[in-house]
């Protein structure tokens, strides 16, 4: 309903327009009348109406004057006047103040209705318009943190228009003075495959939203400044600190806490590792992309001094080169992995591995992706090496995949290494024992390994290989390429076959067998028994007794 104000000095006019009119058809309600301009604009002040039936000459204030307030305070107001016929001057004046209609009294009701339709139409069309603005704003205050994100990511990635950003700045309400001291930084998390593979979607967009929380919130307590995320596992912010009587180192070591803290919450409440890079201080907001570069930079080299690290510009010195000769990863080096595998020689495998791995750690700004390409030449230089000596099987194809997917998702040196060198020493064993004989003898030992130790429920494949010197994949493969089982078959086996011979001798009972042959787990034992023989303890002991 539209709110009605009636407005006329002549008292018998305000009681015909309430009682012998039908308001309600149209949508409005009479909200109160007033016998002067005067006392029409208190009650205006109290409660705004949307439409005012105002007669033009009234004692103290006339309807013109009364009209020219009401736009002045209230422009959404709707004026209709009401006069005689001798008003004609006073009805120029009328419609110079917005009226937006007028009637001439005696008010014939007919004409007051056309009027009157008129006038609630564009009330209608003004309240559809103030709605969708209002819609607009909700829309816009929701989506501000969208548009706050998509300025900073400008900011870092690709700078804005000196002359638009202090009127962006102002409408996003964001504290960012355009000559202020600023740093960028950097927050990577680290083992990112293994973060995102543990987790549903929804887990994993929740955990991004709470870095993101936890990260303001500490930016909120020690300094200035805002964190977005950037990539997926990167989160990057730009920082400002209040210099007020501050020198920079003072500023460093706020920097500096805050990193710490914010490492340490996010490893506290959310178990996960990051590495933040920081960059050097800059002044304006026209220098935050060199600023990001320089603490993507940073974070990069991770990649050789490891994780969970808070790491600056200024930590990071600029190795040495090879002196004479180019540091890039070099052809003769696969001539050499390649003898070193070709004559089974671990010892000189080492070497040329130390030597490569020197020289990925001196070509530091190359990054992960140039010291990962280079171990993928490696690998690849292996696998051709086992095809030429027909010794590739489905087993160790199933190894070198485990091994393809490792290199990809490890971001240190030291984690890519340790997988390529493993593998690489697999390989070189494995030529070894081809060419030595030695393979079947190693399926003895783990076979007399496991004779030995059977009764022992915690036996696994990485203690039987510390006694052989091999690492447990590598055994596995030997041992099924061999024996056509696995290590775990192999020992269900020898125990099945010791259980048999204990329940064909009455004085031993179901669970002390159980327990002597490696089991904790009576029905476990059970069920695994009649697999292998088609009979449970007790159908094989009344059997065989």
């Amino acid at each position: 309903m539209y709110k009605l104000l009636i407005v006329d000095d002549e008292i018998t006019v305000r009681t015909g327009l309430q009682s012998y009119f039908n308001w309600s058809s149209f949508g409005i309600e009479i909200m109160g009348e007033a016998d002067d301009g005067d006392v029409a604009y208190e009650m205006i002040e109290q409660e705004t109406p949307d439409l005012v039936l105002t007669d033009v000459r009234m004692p103290n204030m006339d309807g013109i004057t009364l009209s020219r307030l009401i736009n002045e305070h209230y422009p959404q107001v709707k004026i209709i006047f009401v006069s005689g016929y001798d008003d004609a001057d006073y009805l120029k004046s009328a419609m110079k103040v917005s009226a937006v209609d007028y009637i001439f009294k005696p008010v014939n009701l007919e004409e007051l209705g056309s009027v009157l339709k008129r006038v609630v139409s564009d009330l209608d069309e003004a309240r559809t318009e103030q709605q969708r603005k209002e819609e607009l704003q909700v829309r816009l205050k929701e989506g501000m943190p969208l548009l706050r994100e998509r300025f900073l990511l400008s900011l870092i990635n690709s700078g804005v228009q000196k002359q638009d950003i202090r009127e962006r700045i102002h409408f996003l309400e964001l504290n960012l003075p355009e000559d202020a001291s600023y740093w960028a930084f950097v927050i990577s998390i680290d083992d990112l495959a293994t973060v995102e593979s543990v987790r549903s979607e929804r887990d994993r967009q929740l955990l991004w939203y709470s870095i993101n929380n936890i990260c303001q919130e500490l930016i909120d307590t020690h300094m200035d400044g805002y964190v977005f995320e950037h990539h997926t596992g990167e989160f990057a912010g730009i920082l400002r600190l209040n210099m007020d009587g501050e020198g920079v180192r003072d500023a460093a070591e706020v920097l500096l806490e805050l990193a710490g803290k914010i490492r340490d919450n996010l490893e506290c409440w959310l178990k996960i590792s990051v590495t933040i890079g920081i960059s050097d201080r800059v002044t304006g907001l026209g220098n935050l992309t060199n600023c990001y570069k320089q603490a993507r930079e940073a974070v990069n080299h991770k990649w050789y001094l490891g994780k969970n690290r808070i790491i600056t510009m200024d930590s990071l010195e600029t190795p040495e080169q090879h002196s004479g000769s180019s540091s890039r990863y070099e052809f003769v080096y696969n001539e050499e992995l390649t003898s070193a595998l070709k004559a089974a020689d671990s010892e000189k495998l080492h070497e040329v591995l130390d030597s490569i791995f020197v020289d990925l750690n001196r070509n530091r700004p190359d990054g992960l992706k140039y010291g990962r390409n280079v171990c993928m030449q490696i690998f690849l230089a292996a696998g051709q090496l086992l095809l030429e000596l027909n010794m590739q099987s489905e087993e160790l194809e199933t190894v070198e995949s485990s091994v393809w997917e490792s290199l990809f998702e490890r971001e240190t040196l030291v984690e890519i290494r340790q997988i390529l060198e493993s593998y690489l020493l697999a390989v070189c064993e494995r030529i070894r024992e081809k060419r030595t004989g030695k393979v079947a003898n190693l399926v003895e030992r783990v076979k007399a390994i496991i004779d030995r130790n059977y009764a022992n429920g915690n036996l696994t494949v990485t203690d039987i290989g510390k006694e052989v010197f091999l690492t447990p994949t590598y055994v596995s493969l030997l041992f099924k390429q061999e024996s056509g089982q696995t290590v775990g078959e192999y020992m269900t086996q020898v125990r099945v076959e010791k259980a048999k011979e204990m329940l064909r001798d009455p004085q031993y009972k179901f669970y002390d067998i159980c327990y002597a042959i490696g089991y904790t787990d009576p029905s476990y034992f059970t069920k695994l028994f009649k697999k292998m023989t088609g009979l449970t303890p007790s159908g094989y002991r009344e059997k065989y007794v």
